[in-house]
């Protein structure tokens, strides 16, 4: 039986995804800023079997609600505290199987100073790195970068296709065998295994070689969250695994059937790309006492805190605008296309406007490990996905539930996998066990 994929999604900063989580009584805060914290996480994550965990991030303190950052940050909204590439090595040491992914910009870095880091971090956790390619949607992080305004969103992305094949090109400048260490004769490495990567396009360019050796998986699975048309083709072409945020189960049907025929159509194996909605969860021991959990939550979302985060999600100032139409039309607004249709998705199924949608917090799927189990295994064989990106509800108290009962009900249903397969991240993605 084919099995899914489970990646949790996490936050170097008081929440991930749910506003005002960290208001709750199970929340931890004390250790925002020690090691322990991401030590124990991993440690959670590898002894439930996820295939791997990924840093959302961003490059500064969300400003485009009402002109200023005071009620994001003020009301602990989904910041970036820490650099995750400072985090991943600390879970890389206590771990040997759980996939670690950082979230880096093509905008607003060169392919070797990419290649070196993440071929740094590859080579050290022996081939269990992810990088989830972005290419930057909101003015404030070029005003932080330098630039007064990002690129149009085509360029971002052609300049993305040219980041990646420069770095693949770093990346397989090394032989596997180029490492001698041979004391003996004093060679220490091939050079007649090492080459230039002599990478030259309209955006960037890169000489090499690169000074890192080839990591165990030899690249870093790539991941995607292309949602608009020129996104999904970026996906289609590049991307191992892909983050969506569809709210409805027909939505993920018709977006992981279009991923799938874009790869086919270009000559890859569409099996080859995991498709993963997220899905924000409650679990109880009853119905009844995941209910009461999930209104607890919906209690300490801080009404200001969910539209200036829905603000951040689509790229402009919900205090002013209401439509999608009027969001589309603001200057400046490069398109966050997948966090827009997310919204027109739960305005439609619910029978509500946009202007009431932005103004909700994401629904909460509430219910016993045997009530989640059924959703997940639902959409998971009704082709809706490959499996899923988790978000915790609160940190950590989230990935410990799951891990402890609805990890073992979908391993009794043979959903999910009981042990790794393979040592690499690649690996364990091409065999889920």
């Amino acid at each position: 039986m084919k099995k899914m994929h489970l990646v949790a999604y996490m936050k170097t900063g008081p929440s991930a995804s749910y506003p005002g989580s960290w208001r709750h009584p199970t929340a931890t805060l004390h250790d925002l800023f020690e090691p322990s914290r991401y030590e124990h996480i991993a440690r959670v994550l590898e002894a439930a079997c996820f295939d791997a965990c990924f840093f959302a991030d961003g490059l500064g303190l969300p400003d485009n609600y009402k002109n200023h950052f005071a009620d994001y940050a003020g009301r602990g909204g989904q910041t970036s505290m820490l650099d995750p590439m400072v985090v991943l090595p600390l879970m890389a040491r206590v771990t040997k199987h759980l996939g670690l992914g950082a979230t880096l910009s093509t905008t607003f870095h060169n392919p070797y100073n990419l290649a070196r880091a993440l071929g740094s971090l590859d080579l050290l956790s022996k081939g269990r790195v992810a990088w989830n390619v972005v290419t930057t949607a909101r003015e404030f992080e070029a005003q932080n970068c330098g630039p007064e305004s990002l690129p149009p969103k085509d360029t971002r992305y052609d300049r993305a296709d040219e980041i990646l094949e420069a770095c693949f090109a770093l990346w397989d400048g090394w032989d596997e065998d180029a490492l001698v260490l041979d004391k003996a004769s004093g060679v220490f490495a091939d050079a007649t295994k090492i080459r230039y990567a002599n990478y030259v396009g309209q955006h960037v360019s890169s000489r090499g070689p690169l000074s890192i050796p080839r990591s165990p998986q030899g690249r870093p699975v790539i991941m995607q969250a292309g949602s608009s048309e020129r996104g999904r083709t970026f996906a289609a072409r590049w991307a191992e695994m892909i983050f969506c945020s569809p709210a409805t189960k027909s939505a993920a049907v018709a977006y992981r059937s279009d991923i799938r025929a874009r790869m086919e159509a270009i000559g890859r194996n569409p099996d080859e790309c995991a498709v993963l909605p997220t899905l924000q969860l409650v679990i109880g021991e009853t119905e009844s006492i995941a209910k009461e959990k999930a209104e607890l939550y919906a209690s300490l979302a801080d009404p200001e805190l969910v539209l200036a985060a829905s603000s951040w999600a689509v790229a402009a100032d919900l205090s002013l605008l209401e439509t999608p139409e009027a969001i589309e039309g603001q200057g400046g607004n490069q398109g966050v296309q997948g966090h827009r249709d997310r919204m027109m998705q739960v305005a439609k199924a619910k029978g509500i406007s946009f202007a009431e949608a932005v103004r909700r917090p994401r629904d909460l799927t509430a219910g016993t490990p045997s009530m989640i189990a059924d959703i997940i295994e639902d959409w998971f064989r009704s082709g809706a996905c490959d499996g899923f990106i988790l978000p915790p509800t609160t940190w950590p108290t989230s990935f410990e539930e799951f891990g402890t009962m609805v990890v073992p009900e979908l391993q009794r249903r043979g959903l999910f996998r009981t042990a790794y397969a393979g040592s690499t991240l690649r690996e364990n993605l091409h065999n889920p066990g």
